[in-house]
């Protein structure tokens, strides 16, 4: 293989039918290897407040007790995985939905307690690359939720930007690995509501100063921070993007 592009998807786009099925379009005719991240945390909180479930964030982390595991269990790895996969199809690109625990694709470790007690949430161990280049080597798309496993037969809920950036990673060690974000907006913003505001650059030392001055914050954070991770351990390119953008050479670059 001579490339491998990650692309996680999340934000509106997902509630969104038009704009969904558009980006699933432009990704089934990316050249080349592929696999699709993607989130679906709005559709979730949805169905939390149905069944009155109190829904908690920090800093754009969803904190996860038994029940609220159970909703987006069934919401990340079965209503919106197999609806993306089904898309997909249709628009002539063989897709797999996966899970964490489906062919032992993704070990996470569940987050220790301290300061912060999130529950059912955990940290990325390993990504099984060789399963990944056999899926790839195959013509398999493989499409991945935010639901992984510890092994010891305890899901786990993961954010999908870190999802997205460990699968990277692993994606690295089988060929040059390009990483794309993409969500509603047309990359980072100093000002979330205006688009003419994007940020060209951001690198480690530009991104302390945009989260300390709050231009950065809640699910920026995890998006940014999980991008610099990347870029810093192996992958060739990191973009933050408008899913409309995903085949132009548009958005945030992280270096």
């Amino acid at each position: 293989m001579e490339k491998i592009t990650v692309v996680k998807i999340g934000g509106n786009v997902i509630d969104d039918p038009a704009a969904l099925r558009g980006f699933l379009a432009d990704f089934a005719s990316l050249p080349g290897a592929k696999i699709l991240v993607h989130g679906g945390g709005k559709l979730a909180t949805r169905l939390a407040q149905k069944l009155e479930l109190q829904v908690q964030m920090v800093d754009g982390r969803r904190i996860t007790d038994k029940g609220t595991l159970d909703i987006v269990t069934m919401v990340y790895a079965g209503l919106v995985n197999k609806q993306l996969v089904a898309g997909l199809q249709a628009a002539g690109c063989n897709a797999l939905g996966l899970s964490g625990a489906d062919g032992n694709a993704v070990m996470a470790r569940r987050r220790a307690p301290e300061p912060i007690d999130y529950g059912f949430v955990g940290d990325i161990e390993s990504v099984n690359h060789t399963l990944l280049g056999e899926l790839l080597g195959a013509g398999v798309t493989p499409v991945f939720c935010a639901i992984m496993h510890d092994g010891q037969g305890t899901l786990l809920n993961c954010n999908a930007d870190s999802v997205a950036s460990s699968v990277a990673l692993g994606a690295a060690r089988i060929a040059p690995t390009e990483l794309v974000f993409c969500f509603e907006k047309s990359g980072v913003l100093r000002d979330p509501e205006d688009e003419t505001t994007l940020i060209r650059e951001i690198t480690a030392e530009s991104y302390a100063a945009l989260k300390a001055g709050g231009i950065v914050s809640k699910g920026m954070i995890p998006k940014v921070e999980n991008a610099l991770k990347a870029v810093a351990n192996g992958v060739r390119s990191v973009t933050i993007k408008h899913s409309e953008n995903l085949l132009n050479d548009t958005g945030t670059v992280i270096r």
